[in-house]
Order: C-alpha cells, then structure tokens, then sequence
C-alpha cells in the first residue's frame, strides 16, 4: 500500500478518535503498526497531525473565540476561563516537556495503549456506576481555579497513550464537580494549547531530520485529520456532553483484549 494511502487512513483515524474518550494516540500507534507505517520521525507524525484537529476546533468555535478576544480586556468571566486553562495546561506540558523522548521510546507501543485502554475501560465503568454526585458548576466561567487543576492533574495520565486526554480531562472535571457538558468543553478549549504546542515543539525538535517526503505525510496527514474532526466535532460535542462513558469503558476493554490478542499471535509489535 502507498505511504500516502495509509498517511490518509491515520489522518482519518486522527479526526474520528481524537475527541472521543478512546485515545487517538493510542489507536494511531496500533493502526500505524497495523498498516506498517514506517517513517523516520518516530511519534512525531502521530503527535503533529493532532494538529488538525486543533484547527477543527477553533474553527467550530471561532465565533466564541473571536468575541472572547474582543472582550477579554473587560470581561471577567472570559479571563476567569482562560487562567483556569493555563492552570490546567501547564501540568502535563511541564511534564511532557521534561519527559518527552522517554516517554516516546517506551510507552508508544501497542502492548502499552493495549493495558490503558483496559484500566481506562474499567475506570469509567466505575465513574458511571457510581452514585449520583452533586454538581457545583454549570458554566464554563464560574469553575475554579482548584477544578482547572484537578483537570490539569488529571491530563498528566494522557502522557501514557491509551489513557485519552478528552477521557483523562471529562472525567476529572466531573469527579470535581462540573457537570458533562461543561467538562466536555473545557477539555475541547484545552486541547487548543495542549494538542497545538505539543505538535509545534515536535516539529521543531525533529526538523534537522524531516525529509521532503516526511513533510508531505505530515502536512496531508494533519490536513485529513481536520477535515474528519470539523465534520464529527459537533456529534462528538453533543453525545459527549449528553450521554455517559459505559459505552466506550467496554469499547476500550474490547479493544485492549484484541489488540493483546494480537500482539500475542505476532500480528503486532508488544
């Protein structure tokens, strides 16, 4: 199969998991291996096309953002919500920066996304189970400092592929009382410097090495991955926002067990 081809099925897996509590990276790892995408650039390519998803986001919420600009200077509430994102950004982009390449050359592998995908299945089975809590916040500017860090805190996981950062951040915040839907949309407003500044500086830590070929997979690959991720976006918002995570604890379950099971009978890597 062309390295084009199989660049385009990544992007269009990008697109569809990135905001579903499944782990995008996770499944780009599994899918890569599966196609036997080989490139030179090690999880550059799988971290750079989330970049498309990104663009996807500011542009589903560009009027929101384009009015949260004008007002910022006066607005409380708008710089309420934007410290509360810095505060939950700077956690995992701390540790991601110190921890980068370690982090790239052990756990992106299948056998890893396989075990996260599991406990991250059983975690939110038991999330959802659990008995109804009351919910302190309904509004993206009345959260707190305190909620934007255990958001924050809890994103770190999402350094380990197949953990989920839309999964890791929506469950965080309702354990520390937001309700789903607000949750949801922190965690798509904090992918904008999450996702984006972890592709810029994997880029830039890869430049000296990037062939001409490698930018057209980059580029294509990230082109793709916005084009799927503006189409679902809305779906993705809505049934996140509306609907509870049992659906996809035993997606993740099952998945983790198949992709074991291949790793076991060497169709994958461990």
């Amino acid at each position: 199969m062309l390295d084009i081809i199989k660049v385009i099925i990544l992007g269009i897996v990008e697109g569809l998991t990135e905001f579903l509590p499944i782990s995008s990276t996770g499944h780009l790892i599994v899918a890569s291996a599966l196609l036997d995408f080989r490139n030179a650039l090690g999880g550059t390519f799988e971290i750079f096309i989330q970049l498309g998803a990104v663009v996807a986001v500011i542009i589903f919420f560009r009027a929101e953002l384009l009015k949260q600009v004008a007002t910022v200077s006066s607005d409380k509430g708008v710089q309420r919500l934007w410290l509360n994102i810095a505060i939950a950004f700077i956690p995992a982009a701390a540790l991601g920066f110190i921890f980068n390449d370690k982090i790239t050359e052990i756990l992106f592998r299948p056998t890893v996304v396989a075990v996260s995908l599991i406990v991250g299945g059983l975690i939110f089975l038991l999330v959802e189970r659990r008995p109804a809590q009351p919910v302190q916040t309904v509004s993206l500017e009345t959260m707190t400092p305190r909620q934007a860090l255990a958001v924050g805190i809890s994103q770190i996981t999402a350094l380990i592929p197949g953990v989920s950062r839309s999964g890791s951040t929506i469950v965080g915040g309702m354990l520390f009382g937001l309700d789903r839907a607000v949750a949801t949309k922190f965690s798509f407003y904090l992918a904008i410097p999450t996702l984006g500044i972890a592709s810029i500086y994997s880029l830039v830590k890869e430049l000296d090495t990037i062939q001409s070929g490698d930018w057209i997979n980059l580029i294509v690959g990230a082109v793709v991955s916005g084009i799927v991720a503006w189409i679902a976006v809305r779906w993705l918002l809505n049934y996140i926002a509306r609907n509870n995570f049992v659906v996809f604890g035993y997606y993740r379950i099952l998945a983790g067990i198949i992709i074991i099971s291949l790793v076991i009978i060497n169709v994958l890597p461990a």
